[in-house]
């Protein structure tokens, strides 16, 4: 046998290594030349913040006074603040019932209905309604925050005068309510387009048979529907609970108040950070806050993950 037609095998229990083809035809270099400016805004804009954040929630860094011109390393003492204020609690548990009831039931629940609605529709109802409802979330934050305040104002607003109770302060009263049903009306768009995607992919099959067995409305949603979008109900309350969770919209119209009885982590942290000038309070808050994010995160993962396995 001559050494042109000699084959080396590998050892056994070792398989040889396959590189992986260049399908771009770009080779090493020209791929890390291709992704180097796509490398460079994440580290400028998303790596180099989240390190300064950590630092400065390690110093006692403040917008004015000494500690603006010469901070100084404090190490923990900013967490240890932050996790004994009874006022980090407060809007803690505020931010989980705005998440809980705005994000996860609001939205979902609303986007679903709207969807379920219009999936017999044609024309140009249909075309209105969904016109309707995206409205709400393609308009600039502040113009709907400023139809908001028209329609809540105490003097001369809109529900006020449909309701006939002038002089009604619907912000002082109720400021949560307000800002949950806020939320709601500016976030159901998302929850609906998708959900309308996932509908359109359920096979219209299943439904027809359900009908025939006699399914209700309820069994065919239990029985058909929800198994089929699953895991589009997982992806949507993952976002929708992150995107809640972290908002500032709320600002905009009670700005925390009246006496933090609104006043969310992110409004909490800017009213500590900016108009306080605690900056390293503010920061030690914030990474706080990406830990609570990444255990979100990871616990939706982890029901994604046992979903598939089953």
């Amino acid at each position: 046998m001559s050494l042109s037609t000699t084959r080396v095998r590998p050892p056994k229990g070792r398989r040889p290594r396959q590189r992986a083809a260049d399908v771009a035809g770009l080779g090493g270099r020209g791929a890390g030349a291709f992704m180097a400016p796509a490398l460079v805004l994440i580290g400028l804009f998303l790596i180099l913040p989240a390190l300064w954040t950590i630092y400065l929630g390690l110093t006692d860094y403040r917008l004015t006074g000494l500690s603006a011109a010469s901070p100084s390393i404090v190490g923990l003492d900013n967490y240890s603040q932050v996790l004994t204020d009874p006022e980090f609690y407060r809007s803690l548990r505020l931010t989980l019932v705005f998440v809980l009831v705005s994000g996860v039931l609001g939205q979902t629940f609303l986007g679903f209905s709207v969807a379920w609605s219009l999936r017999n529709l044609s024309g140009w109802a249909k075309i209105i309604i969904e016109t309707l409802v995206l409205a709400a979330w393609v308009v600039p934050t502040s113009v709907g925050s400023f139809l908001w305040l028209a329609l809540l104002d105490r003097r001369d607003g809109t529900l006020n005068t449909l309701l006939g109770s002038q002089g009604m302060a619907w912000l002082i009263e109720y400021p949560m309510v307000s800002v949950i049903v806020f939320n709601i009306w500016v976030g159901t768009a998302f929850s609906m387009l998708l959900f309308s995607s996932a509908l359109g992919a359920v096979p219209p099959s299943q439904m027809e048979s359900a009908r025939m067995c006699g399914a209700s409305v309820w069994q065919q949603l239990r029985d058909v529907i929800v198994p089929n979008i699953r895991g589009h109900i997982l992806t949507n309350t993952l976002l929708i609970t992150l995107w809640t969770f972290n908002t500032f919209t709320p600002y905009l119209l009670t700005a925390g108040g009246p006496n933090g009885e609104s006043e969310i982590l992110p409004v909490y942290i800017y009213n500590i950070a900016i108009p306080g000038g605690q900056l390293g309070v503010g920061a030690a808050i914030s990474l706080i806050m990406l830990l609570i994010n990444l255990v979100i995160a990871l616990g939706y993962m982890r029901i994604g993950r046992e979903r598939k396995s089953s």
